[in-house]
């Protein structure tokens, strides 16, 4: 019981990241970009770097004892990138507009004629469709990850704990994309937290839908199966959308020492506690 309500706070956490992102759009003046690009490409880093290593041989070695080695081999594979293939259908079906993981840009101000234009032209009713679809759409993506912080809290937190803050850094980003165009909208910061807010909380819902549907069913064949496809997931997120996220938002360079410094952060992690 007590890892089950560890993991439900690491994912807590993960999801209330994008209510930060939303504060920092709507408090700050400037946004650090260059420090966005690193953290960017560390988290993608850590999630890559514990997919590979972590998840995927846990998922092997599950599998392998349920099905043999062969056949476990062969399954862990084609899960894997199935869960890179579930998360590429869940992008394809949302539109690009509603879309939070499509690179927009992050603005700072409101003195601009473009950003009174974009007042005047949102309308109340097409603004509410926006908002809704915008929220509907983070909640779509944040609910796997919610439920791949929860399955991993469950199997090792030395390996939950760096996954949770990965997609903290991740959500970040997330919440001042959303947050923005929607107070550019509207000139009300408290709604545009609001939706930012809300959007963060699917992930703790994934945590509890997922278990609440895998409770009874844990074995090591359906443990090996969740690990693989969560380590495709996370494979996936963090090449499609971490990536050219941190190269938009500073300097390519800077993306990829963000990344080789979170695949180091996540290594000397694990060998800590062998």
């Amino acid at each position: 019981m007590n890892n089950i309500l560890i993991a439900f706070l690491l994912t807590l956490f993960a999801g209330l990241a994008t209510g930060i992102g939303s504060l920092i759009a709507l408090l700050a003046k400037t946004t650090n970009k260059k420090f966005l690009s690193v953290s960017l490409g560390l988290s993608a880093g850590v999630m890559i770097y514990v997919s590979m290593v972590e998840l995927f041989a846990d998922a092997k070695n599950s599998l392998i004892l349920a099905l043999g080695e062969k056949k476990g081999s062969y399954i862990t594979v084609i899960a894997f990138f199935a869960g890179m293939f579930l998360i590429a259908l869940i992008d394809k079906l949302v539109p690009s507009e509603e879309n939070p993981h499509e690179v927009k840009e992050v603005l700072n101000d409101c003195q601009t004629d473009e950003c009174r234009r974009i007042r005047k032209e949102n309308e109340s009713k097409k603004l509410m469709r926006t908002g809704v679809l915008t929220a509907l759409a983070i909640g779509i993506h944040n609910f796997p990850e919610g439920l791949a912080t929860f399955v991993s809290a469950l199997s090792d937190l030395n390996v939950a704990i760096p996954i949770a803050v990965a997609i903290a850094i991740h959500n970040i980003p997330e919440g001042i994309s959303v947050s923005v165009p929607i107070y550019y909208a509207t000139g009300d910061k408290k709604k545009a937290f609001i939706y930012s807010f809300l959007s963060g909380m699917s992930e703790p819902i994934g945590a509890l839908v997922g278990y609440l549907f895998l409770r009874n069913f844990f074995t090591d064949l359906t443990s090996g199966i969740i690990f693989a496809l969560v380590a495709g997931i996370m494979v996936f997120i963090s090449f499609d959308e971490l990536l050219p996220a941190a190269k938009e938002y500073g300097e390519h360079h800077l993306s990829i020492y963000g990344l080789i410094g979170g695949m180091m952060i996540m290594a000397f992690s694990l060998l800590l506690f062998i």
